[in-house]
């Protein structure tokens, strides 16, 4: 992402709730919470690896020390918000997620990552330049303890935290969670601010409606999975993002064009100029997905590869 207009670290949002912040928000450097009730406290996500997790604990002691973490909700399945639940397992802890989030929070994951690392070409360079800040050794996939589908509402010391299931859209099972006494969201990856969304799951359009549905709730603070605190201006944001892209996209399918002329020929125009605009390729690939009978035969890696080029990664060529 751009230079880093907020700071790593500890936010108090008020009435009890904070956030962890990591900038740049870019790839893999995401968010955390911390809600607080009568002597517990929630956790919502864990870090990308246990050395920023481990900081994260740290420096959330202060509050913690106070309020025991007794429950870890994790938003979704990707590894930079659930690879650190090792080091809150046991002691009693209940670790909480969607059931299609469940699935997906396996030993296979984390093998996948470090296979990653290890790719040849530019776009195994892509990947270790872009992920060289983590560390993937040690990391036992923890998944939950607990699944639910839906809606599922917790007491936390005494007060409601809403957890509310709105994927697929970024991945499969989305949860955005919800403090309706202090008018705060934990959106997880339903939102980057301050830089590009990347629809994983899809189909594109019910990221569209969960944005809607956060437009809909009481709520002043957000704090999304990448980037500083926001509130509902960063959710027209995303919005407007997701639909331009939609928009973008079905044209082009429906005029026949092939998935890489049509990933080359969406014009970003405003969009150029956010961090991480090359994940439009996956954007594109998500609705021409949704939209075909057929099934679009591009594997992770090929999208990788696709990013990386635009990115500047080549044959040869390592960008710097």
């Amino acid at each position: 992402m751009a230079t880093a207009t907020y700071r790593k670290g500890l936010y108090d949002l008020g009435s009890g709730c904070h956030a962890w912040l990591q900038p740049d928000g870019g790839w893999g450097w995401s968010n955390a919470g911390l809600v607080t009730g009568s002597g517990t406290s929630v956790l919502i996500d864990t870090l990308f690896d246990l050395p920023c997790t481990a900081e994260m604990l740290a420096g959330i002691a202060p509050v913690t020390d106070d309020h025991p973490i007794e429950t870890v909700v994790n938003t979704h399945s990707d590894g930079d918000h659930y690879f650190g639940n090792q080091l809150l397992a046991g002691g009693g802890r209940e670790i909480i997620a969607s059931q299609a989030a469940a699935d997906l929070m396996t030993q296979e994951s984390v093998d996948e990552v470090v296979a990653l690392m290890k790719s040849p070409g530019p776009a195994g360079d892509w990947i270790r330049k872009t992920f060289a800040p983590f560390d993937f050794d040690g990391i036992e996939s923890t998944g939950p303890t607990r699944t639910f589908t839906g809606r599922l509402d917790l007491d936390v010391g005494g007060r409601e935290v809403q957890l509310i299931q709105v994927g697929p859209a970024h991945t499969p099972g989305d949860t955005l969670v919800h403090v309706p006494d202090a008018k705060i969201l934990y959106a997880g990856d339903i939102l980057f601010i301050g830089g590009t969304p990347i629809v994983w799951a899809g189909p594109p359009h019910r990221w569209v409606d969960a944005c809607d549905l956060i437009l809909d709730l009481d709520v002043s603070v957000i704090v999304p999975g990448h980037g500083p605190i926001t509130d509902k201006s960063g959710v027209h944001r995303v919005r407007e993002y997701l639909s331009y892209v939609i928009s973008e996209a079905t044209k082009r399918f429906e005029d026949g064009l092939g998935i890489d002329a049509a990933i080359e020929s969406v014009a970003q125009g405003k969009y150029t100029t956010l961090p991480e605009h090359s994940r439009v390729v996956q954007n594109v690939v998500s609705v021409y997905q949704t939209l075909s009978t057929q099934p679009v035969e591009l594997s992770r890696m090929d999208v990788f590869e696709r990013i990386a080029a635009r990115d500047g990664f080549t044959a040869g060529e390592v960008a710097r």
